[in-house]
């Protein structure tokens, strides 16, 4: 898994709303998403999985799925 921490809403480094974006090799658990998530402690944290041609995009706030 790659992680970064991204500028949402920006073109100006250090501004905009920080978000966490995982690229996931394999399908990861739920709960592993979530603590994840917890962890950064950011607004968001996105997980995105290639799939079929396209990708599956899963999204997660430090206490829920969005």
């Amino acid at each position: 898994m790659k992680y970064f921490v991204v500028d949402a809403f920006t073109d100006t480094i250090f501004k905009g709303n920080p978000a966490g974006v995982c690229l996931l090799d394999h399908p990861v658990d739920d709960v592993l998403m979530q603590n994840i998530a917890a962890e950064n402690n950011l607004a968001e944290t996105a997980f995105v999985l290639t799939a079929d041609g396209g990708y599956d995009l899963r999204w997660f706030t430090p206490e829920v799925e969005g």
